[in-house]
């Protein structure tokens, strides 16, 4: 009978840790997302369906919008106001020659060429994303062209594919581009930032967004 009373009393309190255990990681899990939430400013849901509408229509369906998001809150905090150190503006952080050159491009008017506006930024931003994103190697994966192509808008694509060229391969992989940064025109000491920006947006910034649409993966 004391056996019996031992193995039952045993059993109760592992089921009860089990519980105890189960219950903690949901919680867990709670607090986590709760955070993750947090963590999204709020002024972005102010801007989410226009950023919505100019990816599909650009990127269609399948538009990476939970990395474009996390572009915004790594160039900008969502901040329409936003004017960095050395002059980029807006949302998107167009530099003004940059900004420039797009609408010339893209025949826009100079009085219509307004990098605070949030509609532009988020249109030019996602349209010359595009453009990058055409002139990465097509042998590559979507993630990995992505990456090359948020290299070149942080640092210019000229930099990144005359690195590639330095590695002597006809078909250099994204990692291998990555590895010969400083070997070329850009000087070592830019390649800790931007080497970091496609991580930083894609890795660390995009799950937080996750509920906006398709999330490219390696």
């Amino acid at each position: 009978m004391m056996r019996h009373s031992w193995l039952r009393d045993a059993a109760l309190a592992m089921l009860a840790t089990i519980v105890a255990i189960a219950l903690g990681t949901a919680a867990a899990l709670v607090m986590v997302a709760s955070q993750a939430h947090a963590q999204v400013p709020p002024a972005s849901a102010r801007y989410k369906l226009t950023l919505l509408r100019e990816a599909h229509s650009q990127w269609g369906l399948d538009a990476p919008v939970p990395a474009f998001a996390a572009q915004v809150h790594q160039e900008s905090g969502w901040r329409p106001e936003a004017i960095s150190y050395v002059g980029a503006r807006g949302l998107a952080q167009f530099m003004p020659a940059t900004a420039t050159w797009w609408c010339a491009r893209e025949g826009t008017a100079a009085a219509d060429c307004l990098p605070h506006n949030p509609s532009w930024a988020l249109r030019a931003m996602v349209g010359y994303d595009k453009h990058l994103y055409d002139r990465t190697p097509a042998r590559m994966s979507r993630y990995d062209r992505l990456w090359l192509a948020l290299r070149g808008y942080n640092g210019g694509e000229g930099h990144w594919q005359a690195e590639g060229r330095t590695t002597g391969l006809a078909a250099p992989t994204r990692q291998q581009i990555d590895a010969a940064c400083g070997r070329a025109r850009r000087a070592t000491v830019h390649c800790k930032e931007n080497l970091g920006y496609p991580r930083r947006i894609l890795i660390d910034l995009q799950p937080r967004y996750a509920t906006w649409g398709a999330a490219w993966q390696p």
